[in-house]
C-alpha cells in the first residue's frame, strides 16, 4: 500500500506541472492587461512599464534573451517618426531602426550620442532618453530562462504564490483568510447532505416500491427540477425576510451560516438520494444477502451493515466528486450571503485581474482534486480487500 500511496505522489508532479503551465498560457492568452485593469484605461505608457516590470509581466513568458519594452510612441510634431514616451534606466537594449541613441547622466546631466548603433548598454547611473527612427524596443534578460513562468515557479519552491495586486498582501495571506468560511460552509453541507442521503437511500431500499420510497423519488425529483439560484432566492425570501429566522448577509457566527448550508443540502438532496437508492438497490439482489437472509439473519442488519458497506465504494466516489466543487464552487452562496471564502477570493481576482490569486486558486483546485482522488482510492483498498491486493 505504501508503494502505491509513494507512486501516486509521484504521479502528482508531473500533473501538477501540467495544470500550472496549462493555465499560465490560458491566463497569458485571456487574461488581458493587469496593468490597465489596476492603473486605469487612460494610464500613461510610463506607468503602465513600471507596472509590467515591477511585476515581471513583461518578462517571456517561457524564456527568451530578449523581450520588447512598450516604451515608443509618435512624436508630437507631425512627422510620423516615432520618439521614446519615458527614459529608460540601467539595462542592455535593442532599437532596431534607431540612427541615433542619447543617454544622460542623472548626477552630471552629461550627454552622450551613439550613431550607427541599435545595441546599447546603459550603465547605473545613466538613461536613454532618445532614440531616433527606433521601430521597436527591446531589453535583454538576464539569462536565457529569465521569464514570468520560471519565476513563478521559483516562488512556488519557495511557497511564495505571489503579492494580491487587489489587496496588497501575500497571495497565501488572502488564501488562508477564505479557506475558513469556505470549510465551515462546504464541510456541514458534504457531512449532512451524505448523512441525510444515504439515510435516505437505504429507507428507499428496504421499503423499495411502498409509500415511502415512491414519496421520497417524488420529492428528489422535485428537488432536482428547481433551479440551485432559485433555492437561494426562495430561503432568504422566505426564511430570511417574510419569517426572519435566519439572517442572510454576513458572516458573523456560525447562525450566519445555517441558512446557506440548509440551502446546499436541500439543494443536492435529490440528486444524492436518487443515486445512494441506486447504488444501495445495486447490492440488495446480490446472492449473499440472500444468503444471509435464509440463514435468519435480520432484514435491517443486512441492510445496514453487510449492503451498506458493500455500497460504499460506488457512494465514496460520488462522494470524492464533490469535494473539490464544495471548496471552489460554493460561489453563489458566498456571492448570495456575504460569505469571504474562496469562491469570493475568485470571483474579485477575476473582475480586478489580480492573475497571481486566480493561479493560486486553480493550482489549489488542481491539489485538492488530486489529493481526494488518492484518498478515494485508497479508500478503496481498505472498503474492499480485492481492490486493495490490485493496487
Amino acid at each position: 500500500m505504501w508503494r502505491y500511496v509513494l507512486r501516486r505522489l509521484l504521479e502528482m508532479v508531473p500533473t501538477t506541472f501540467g495544470v500550472l503551465m496549462l493555465s499560465f498560457v490560458l491566463f497569458y492568452v485571456v487574461g488581458g492587461s493587469p496593468a490597465a485593469t489596476v492603473l486605469g484605461q487612460h494610464a500613461s505608457q510610463r506607468a503602465i512599464a513600471a507596472f509590467d516590470a515591477a511585476n515581471g509581466y513583461d518578462l517571456p513568458l517561457f524564456c527568451g534573451n530578449w523581450y520588447t519594452v512598450d516604451a515608443l510612441r509618435k512624436a508630437t510634431d507631425g512627422s510620423g517618426t516615432t520618439e521614446l514616451a519615458f527614459a529608460l534606466g540601467p539595462g542592455r537594449y535593442d532599437l532596431p531602426g534607431a540612427a541615433r541613441l542619447t543617454l544622460r547622466e542623472a548626477k552630471t546631466g552629461t550627454v552622450r550620442h551613439e550613431v550607427g548603433r541599435t545595441e546599447v548598454t546603459v550603465p547605473e547611473g545613466w538613461t536613454l532618453t532618445e532614440a531616433d527612427g527606433a521601430t521597436d524596443v527591446r531589453r535583454h534578460t538576464r539569462h536565457f530562462f529569465d521569464s514570468q513562468f520560471v519565476r513563478y515557479l521559483n516562488g512556488l519552491i519557495h511557497l511564495d504564490l505571489g503579492m494580491s495586486l487587489e489587496t496588497k498582501q501575500p497571495v497565501t495571506t488572502v488564501l488562508a483568510q477564505g479557506l475558513l468560511p469556505t470549510l465551515s460552509l462546504s464541510v456541514p453541507i458534504l457531512l449532512f447532505g451524505a448523512g441525510i442521503g444515504v439515510v435516505l437511500g437505504l429507507l428507499c431500499a428496504a421499503f423499495q416500491g411502498g409509500l415511502l420510497d415512491k414519496g421520497v423519488l417524488a420529492v428528489s425529483t422535485l428537488l432536482m427540477s428547481v433551479n440551485y439560484v432559485v433555492w437561494i432566492l426562495l430561503g432568504q425570501f422566505l426564511l430570511g425576510f417574510k419569517w426572519p429566522i435566519f439572517p442572510i448577509w454576513g458572516y458573523e457566527s456560525a447562525y450566519y451560516l445555517a441558512l446557506p448550508v440548509l440551502i446546499g443540502v436541500v439543494s443536492a438532496l435529490g440528486f444524492d438520494v436518487r443515486f445512494y437508492r441506486a447504488a444501495i438497490l445495486d447490492e440488495v439482489y446480490r446472492p449473499y444477502v440472500r444468503t444471509a437472509v435464509s440463514k435468519g439473519v435480520s432484514r435491517g442488519r443486512v441492510l445496514f451493515v453487510h449492503v451498506l458497506r458493500n455500497s460504499l465504494i460506488p457512494i465514496v466516489t460520488y462522494i470524492s466528486l464533490s469535494i473539490p466543487y464544495l471548496f471552489t464552487g460554493s460561489l453563489l452562496l458566498e456571492s448570495f450571503f456575504g460569505i469571504p471564502g474562496l469562491g469570493c477570493v475568485s470571483i474579485n481576482a477575476i473582475n480586478s485581474a489580480d492573475m497571481s490569486v486566480v493561479r493560486a486558486v486553480v493550482i489549489f483546485g488542481a491539489l485538492i482534486y488530486q489529493v481526494v482522488n488518492l484518498l478515494t482510492d485508497i479508500a478503496y483498498g481498505w472498503l474492499d480487500p480485492r481492490v486493495r491486493f490490485a493496487q
